[in-house]
């Protein structure tokens, strides 16, 4: 039966980045070029935690073109369960990459995809230890009202992880979903969230006041920075900081993905995925879940492609 006790359930879109293709023997034709590569969030969460050793379905939604069965050699390559992935002979989404001093941008085509004909799954969630939701699914039609049924029941029985993961582009709409991202973070017992998130979310208030505003809640809230490390404010107690790992960057799609997928990976290995236990880590619980998360992360920054590893450090 798909779950179990230490199971993790990921709901939202696997689709194809078009990113830039490196530089070859002839640069000026090569950066004209795009290469196509499976990701989405939820996606590569799934694919991050089933490298981690956590196991892992994906309730997403794949095309019959030769994209999604490219996106479904890497779920199945991964170890992540597909038995609750819906089937759709629609094509696959594209989001094309456009990486900047400042982050990646996307420009997506999203229209009539199987990407985002999914089913809510609430009658599942019950059988796993914690439920991820986020990302273009959360905000897109007719996805994000699956999104949204799946995320209220996974509140109720397992420990809910939100990544609003936001997304700006002309195909968005005007407010891009905020108001549905926002209320994912109310029903989530863990928030990971970027600081340009947060800002996108609630622009009147600085990212850190956001994070302690949800924390209040009875939340883990975790806020990433980039090169500038993460932050982790807990409900109760003082907020608990990690410096990013060095590295020679090469890459930054799907760090913070990873990231996401370690620390869900280490309260699923620490046992506080179970309800109410993932607030009430102890401080240096939440140090040591940083900082494997770090790793995991800097693992992806470090070469081509979204696919991470587990820190040296953290090996047995």
């Amino acid at each position: 039966m798909t779950g179990g006790p230490d199971a993790v359930l990921v709901m939202g879109e696997a689709l194809i980045d078009l990113v830039p293709a490196p530089p070859g023997p002839d640069a000026e034709d090569a950066a004209d070029l795009l290469r196509a590569q499976p990701g989405g969030a939820p996606s590569n969460v799934a694919v991050a935690l089933a490298r981690l050793g956590t196991p892992v379905s994906f309730a997403g939604g794949l095309g019959a073109d030769g994209f999604a069965r490219t996106i479904e050699a890497r779920l199945e390559a991964a170890g992540v369960g597909l038995a609750l992935t819906a089937r759709s002979t629609h094509p696959t989404a594209l989001a094309v990459a456009d990486p900047g001093a400042h982050g990646t941008g996307y420009h997506f085509h999203l229209q009539d995809t199987a990407t985002f004909e999914l089913p809510e799954r609430t009658a599942e969630v019950s059988r796993f230890a914690a439920v991820y939701v986020g990302g273009l699914a959360a905000v897109v039609a007719p996805a994000a009202d699956a999104v949204a049924a799946t995320a209220r029941a996974a509140a109720e029985s397992s420990l809910l992880v939100v990544d609003p993961n936001v997304r700006q582009d002309r195909t968005l709409g005007p407010d891009h979903g905020h108001a549905r991202l926002r209320e994912l973070c109310d029903l989530a017992h863990v928030v990971k969230a970027s600081d340009e998130d947060l800002a996108r979310l609630w622009p009147d208030a600085e990212p850190e006041a956001t994070c302690r505003s949800l924390a209040a809640g009875g939340r883990l809230v975790v806020l990433t920075r980039g090169a500038a490390g993460s932050t982790a404010y807990p409900p109760t107690g003082p907020p608990v900081s990690v410096p990013a790992v060095p590295v020679d960057v090469v890459n930054t799609i799907g760090a913070g993905d990873a990231f996401t997928a370690a620390v869900l990976s280490a309260l699923i290995t620490s046992g506080a995925h179970r309800v109410g236990a993932a607030p009430a880590l102890s401080q240096e619980q939440v140090r040591e879940t940083l900082a494997f998360a770090a790793g995991v992360a800097a693992s992806v920054c470090g070469r081509a492609g979204t696919e991470p590893s587990v820190p040296r450090s953290a090996r047995s």
